[in-house]
């Protein structure tokens, strides 16, 4: 794409895009959840921990998870990341709607017919989330910063080091459960499904928006300066 081209394309602001990406991605993961397929991978670590550890609730599980990947962060980086501080209160809004919708939704059916209609929305609404928050020019929530860090520290292609995580994720799930709890919990068909393919669906759609919408914030302005 060229500099003209580029500067051609609808403007999308990326404190708008963060704020969506928090409400659509915590959608997605409860919506996964109530599918009853499996959960998402990157969440299944603090839900099997909410699980073991039934005194706090899965979005308090979720804000621990993602403070433990924001330190992991700058200890590869080997230095202090001021950004990544602000990606701590993302998360802790991701974490506190994990828990508002879990609460709100509690009500949806649970036919086969809407299991299988909650799954298909909610892959698609992390995937379209995940891909809007690496390009909204913001700290984003700790467990979409991860990968797209990592991939960056270590110079390898967004979708292998998702997938990667995933199956990182879905290994340690089924660890924790199956020695706490006696049986595999939070795992399934679709969170296998989810951690095969959607680095790639995420890859996608970010191509996608890269050719139809450009994203400014603050920061890009201050960094483009």
């Amino acid at each position: 794409m060229t500099e003209k081209t580029e500067k051609q394309l609808p403007v999308f602001r990326g404190e708008i895009s963060l704020l969506a990406v928090i409400l659509i991605n915590s959608l997605g993961v409860v919506l996964m959840l109530f599918a009853g397929s499996g959960i998402s991978a990157i969440s299944s670590v603090p839900y099997a921990l909410s699980l073991v550890f039934p005194h706090l609730t899965l979005g308090t599980w979720t804000y621990i998870f993602q403070g433990t990947l924001i330190f992991s962060l700058m200890i590869m980086r080997k230095k202090f990341v001021p950004n990544y501080l602000f990606s701590f209160v993302v998360g802790f809004a991701f974490s506190m709607m994990l828990d508002v919708y879990e609460l709100k939704l509690a009500w949806l059916p649970m036919t086969i017919p809407c299991r299988v209609l909650y799954f298909a929305a909610g892959y698609l609404l992390i995937a379209f989330g995940v891909a809007l928050s690496n390009r909204c020019g913001l700290p984003i929530i700790p467990t979409d910063l991860f990968p797209r860090e990592v991939s960056a520290i270590k110079n390898w292609k967004y979708s292998r080091v998702k997938i990667t995580c995933d199956l990182t994720c879905l290994a340690v799930t089924g660890l924790l459960t199956g020695i706490f709890l006696g049986h595999i919990d939070g795992l399934g068909i679709g969170t296998v499904i989810a951690a095969f393919t959607m680095g790639k669906v995420i890859g996608s759609i970010g191509e996608c928006m890269d050719h139809h919408v450009k994203f400014v914030s603050f920061m890009t302005k201050k960094n483009a300066m």
